[in-house]
């Protein structure tokens, strides 16, 4: 039987987090704590991490899986972590994809290290499991979000002004400013009022106004795909620094817009599977908490024209109507081609689909909507990017580099 966490560890134990998302790691790792929960974020990377995660799972397991599962117990074997007061933490939609078996794998892992005693909490929006010192409430659900939002508007900001600053590491410098003041507002209990988030929204767009840029033309590409290799710079090998080196400006939609996505799927589940109506009304509920504040992002950015603000919910959910069914919701499902369909409305017509190799909802709302959305793009640039612990870098990113030089010679060409 596996161990469960119980009341009395939430007190004598630090539960590890794989490095999930960036910027906003901190931002929830904040909420946690404020919470009661130790939570800390496996950072480690490099091959030794994924020969890690090779070791103890194998080949066939998702990609996402040997990042993730593989930073966690790299930290268990590095002996940085005493395995009699840790516990883990893996992030689970439920969904119908090879994520919903990382608890499972986590745990024969730990068996087969010789680390029973490590329990494993599953943090999932559709209650998977439940252990009994751990709740993650409406009101940390909230506060989550609320933190989501800071940590897209800080991603959003820094990738709009971090390839044109004029003097080196003002954009860093700036996202690590507002990353400590909201944590310290957070542990103060503070900034997660709605009049919090709207003044400190607009004091994030301001202060990213303020740093001298560049004018220039770049080309801009969007970034899409399974959402841990669409956000995890371990994951993707560096993606966006990758396009940075390459002359070119990204934009990755927001981690809050998974989140809606998850919400409007009980709606769904209820039309075609005939889930309870209890769930729809939650999830109702949660979707206007999450568009509201959305809206606060979007009106910050209204005195700041120069930064290109993301469309709302709404408007995805029309985007993706376009291209699938809503009932199409395994992995990243309709909202994958959703949010590729607002980038290249954006500008962004140049956009990368980073997907784990043989994920099989990725390859469907991937690669499998790319004609449908060229029908309704003519000039949209789609190339779908594998990941996995046996492709090659160089690989990757030759096939990003032939998606650049085809997307400057159309630029070319316009121009003459």
């Amino acid at each position: 039987m596996p161990v469960e966490f119980t009341k009395e560890m939430k007190r004598s134990h630090t539960i590890l987090s794989p490095d999930m998302f960036p910027t906003h790691m901190e931002l929830l790792q904040a909420i946690f704590r404020i919470h009661g929960y130790n939570i800390a974020i496996a950072r480690d990377e490099g091959k030794q991490v994924i020969d890690t995660g090779l070791k103890y799972l194998h080949n066939d397991v998702c990609y996402p899986a040997i990042c993730a599962v593989g930073q966690q117990l790299y930290a268990l074997e590095s002996g940085e972590y005493d395995p009699k007061t840790t516990a883990l933490i893996m992030f689970q939609t439920g969904g119908g994809c090879r994520a919903s078996n990382y608890i499972m794998l986590l745990r024969k892992a730990l068996h087969n290290m010789g680390m029973d005693e490590v329990p494993v909490i599953s943090l999932s929006l559709s209650g998977l499991e439940r252990s009994p010192g751990f709740r993650f409430t409406p009101g940390m659900m909230l506060a989550a979000i609320r933190a989501v939002i800071y940590g897209d508007m800080l991603l959003l900001l820094k990738n709009q002004t971090l390839p044109y600053e004029v003097n080196e590491g003002d954009t860093a410098g700036t996202v690590e400013k507002w990353i400590g003041e909201l944590t310290e507002q957070f542990r103060r209990g503070r900034g997660l009022s709605r009049r919090a988030l709207r003044r400190n929204l607009r004091a994030m767009a301001e202060d990213f106004h303020r740093i001298p840029r560049e004018k220039k033309e770049l080309t801009k590409v969007g970034i899409v795909g399974e959402i841990y290799v669409k956000y995890a710079a371990f994951g993707n090998n560096g993606l966006e620094k990758f396009l940075l080196s390459q002359g070119c400006e990204t934009m990755v939609p927001g981690v809050l817009g998974f989140f809606q996505y998850c919400f409007a799927n009980m709606e769904t589940d209820r039309k075609y599977y005939g889930k309870p109506l209890r769930n729809v009304l939650a999830g109702n509920l949660m979707l206007r908490f999450a568009d509201r504040w959305e809206q606060e992002m979007l009106h910050a950015l209204e005195d700041y024209p120069e930064f290109v603000a993301p469309v709302s919910f709404d408007r995805v959910k029309e985007l993706a109507d376009r291209v699938i069914d809503r009932g199409v919701k395994m992995g990243e499902g309709w909202l994958l081609p959703g949010e590729t369909a607002e980038l290249i409305e954006k500008g962004y017509t140049n956009v990368i689909c980073a997907q784990p190799f043989g994920c099989l909802p990725n390859h469907i709302v991937g690669k499998g909507t790319i004609r449908r959305l060229r029908e309704l793009y003519p000039q949209a640039n789609i190339f779908p990017v594998d990941y996995d612990a046996g492709a090659s870098r160089v690989n990757q990113e030759n096939r990003i580099k032939l998606m650049l030089a085809i997307a400057r010679d159309e630029a070319a060409a316009v121009v003459e």
